[in-house]
């Protein structure tokens, strides 16, 4: 995936900070940042960074390729010291610039990526317990299970259960609580040992999928989700016709998968698991 220029606030150094109660920070096992993607957020990215860093100190935002002015709020961001910064040269999708903060994350030596929204939508008071949960199981995938307010689309939450409904048979009824909600924490290595995936709205559904087919552990944490309107700077990028198109066809490939692949994987590993000495 191409990446623009690297511009990092302060001294480009990550650091480690210890946890104590439920601050945040990290240890040699556990050095999580938190990693927003942004795409034309001027008006809100800004203070939810700031939000952020009263729980987590090390940031890392992810410009997918804004216009004018949202280039301009990250680079005041970076220039500020306020987060390690990398731009896309070109807007790639939600998906696109996740996989890019990985990358990144892992480049200055974080472990775990707390990602949230730009928009300012989630509850970051909710940051505390999802960093002393992935404390606690760092082998784990977080994902946020949103509580809606009257804010919520109704369209948008009857999409929701349709997905739901093809998340639960293609990763196991309930394992995943909601596959869309962008505030979760992410082990980086086995999300970047996943391979291709999606680079727009259908990212989160797919790997929250593949890392549970993968073997990692979900923790699920409700949270509370209220929607930005545009007075008060929330964007929508999302594209009615051609993110359902996206994610439709995602679930007709995890449901292909689930169906006819994954069976043959499992009875493989099972045949290849050295079998135990008699009397155990």
């Amino acid at each position: 995936m191409g990446e623009g220029a690297h511009m990092s606030g302060g001294t480009g150094r990550c650091s480690a900070v210890e946890v104590t109660g439920d601050a945040s920070g990290g240890t040699a096992a556990f050095r999580p940042c938190a990693l927003i993607p942004t795409y034309d957020n001027p008006r809100t990215v800004r203070d939810v960074v700031l939000r952020v860093k009263a729980h987590l100190p090390d940031v890392v935002v992810i410009d997918d390729g804004s216009g004018p002015e949202g280039r301009a709020a990250v680079e005041a961001i970076g220039a500020e010291g306020l987060a390690h910064v990398r731009r896309r040269p070109q807007n790639g999708g939600k998906g696109a610039a996740v996989k890019t903060g990985f990358q990144f994350a892992r480049e200055l030596g974080y472990t775990h990526a707390l990602q949230v929204d730009a928009d300012g939508q989630h509850d970051l008071g909710d940051i505390p317990q999802f960093l002393a949960t992935a404390r606690a199981r760092p082998d784990a995938l977080i994902l946020g299970a949103p509580v809606y307010d009257a804010s919520a689309p109704k369209g948008r939450l009857i999409a929701r259960k349709i997905t739901l409904f093809w998340t639960d048979f293609e990763a196991g009824r309930g394992v995943i609580t909601d596959p869309m909600c962008g505030f979760r924490v992410y082990p980086l290595a086995p999300a970047l040992a996943l391979g291709r995936t999606g680079d727009r709205m259908d990212f989160d559904i797919e790997v929250a999928v593949r890392l549970v087919w993968a073997g990692v552990p979900v923790i699920n944490l409700p949270t509370k989700v209220r929607y930005i309107g545009r007075d008060e700077g929330g964007v929508s990028h999302f594209r009615v016709f051609g993110d359902n198109v996206k994610i439709s066809w995602l679930h007709t490939r995890l449901s292909f998968q689930r169906v006819m692949v994954r069976p043959w994987i499992n009875l493989y590993r099972r045949l290849r698991r050295p079998a135990l000495p008699a009397g155990r």
